[in-house]
């Protein structure tokens, strides 16, 4: 990953995105190793949740995300608790995740397997639930629940729009010097 990053700061990018949660294990390192800026995924979201005023949540993912510190950390750096599955619930979520859908494949019980386990953690003391792999919005969608989900995806991709878009980068202040 950092070879790649490192081909785009010669191409004289201006940022540069991790554009899965899982993947933000190596977030910290890679950065660490280029120049430009990258976006986390993480931030993001706690950006957005904090917005929000929400302090504790909810995280689905694989069961790398869930089960491992990186995203937790993260997201307590930013004032929030983070509540995960048992499990049990995430082996489930993981099994869905890439027997169905990286597949394609959308199944009305295995939605309805989520909405319990979501329920659960609605039931622990999460305000809202971090949906922290880009394919579970395939499957839940915020019409499915009254707690608010966090489509890390979405939140990401506005992310970098407001960031392209700022004066913070050389394509934003360029753009303004061609309209004046």
């Amino acid at each position: 990953m950092i070879s790649v990053f490192r081909i785009l700061e010669e191409a004289e990018v201006d940022f540069g995105l991790i554009a899965s949660n899982t993947m933000h294990i190596v977030f910290d390192r890679v950065q660490s190793e280029v120049s430009i800026p990258l976006l986390s995924i993480i931030e993001s979201t706690a950006e957005a949740i904090n917005k929000e005023g929400m302090r504790t949540v909810g995280l689905l993912g694989t069961i790398f995300t869930m089960s491992r510190d990186f995203y937790k950390t993260g997201l307590r750096k930013n004032g929030i608790i983070t509540l995960v599955p048992e499990k049990e619930d995430q082996e489930f979520i993981n099994r869905v995740i890439y027997e169905e859908l990286t597949r394609g494949t959308i199944k009305p019980e295995s939605k309805e397997e989520y909405l319990k386990i979501i329920h659960k953690l609605r039931d622990r003391g999460a305000q809202g639930i971090v949906l922290g792999c880009t394919e579970i919005p395939l499957l839940i969608k915020q019409e499915d629940c009254s707690i608010h989900l966090y489509d890390t995806a979405w939140i990401h991709a506005e992310r970098a729009l407001d960031y392209a878009t700022s004066n913070r980068t050389p394509f934003a202040k360029n753009r303004e010097t061609r309209r004046t």
